[in-house]
């Protein structure tokens, strides 16, 4: 059996457009790529648990402070969340 390294573009299309994955994130890992004044105003602490969501290709698309508000979010704009632990 010959296994085939997938790109992001491949994984992308193995699920259906809408499939995007919840995980937990750290706020240090929003802090550090996101620029300072897009997260001012924002009380967070770099330890604090936060929920990303994602496209399959790994793109994060939201980011919310509980697992529930997360997949809500998804199914609120027709997008069938998994979770990712």
């Amino acid at each position: 059996m010959n296994l085939v390294p997938l790109t992001s573009e491949d994984f992308a299309a193995l699920g259906a457009p809408n499939l995007v994955y919840v995980r937990p994130i750290k706020a240090a890992e929003i802090m550090a790529d996101t620029p300072v004044e897009t997260i001012k105003g924002f009380d967070l602490r770099p330890e604090q648990i936060l929920y990303a969501v994602h496209r399959a290709d790994g793109a994060r698309l939201a980011v919310l402070g509980d697992r529930e508000s997360a997949v809500a979010a998804a199914l609120a704009h027709e997008l069938a969340p998994v979770s990712v632990h």
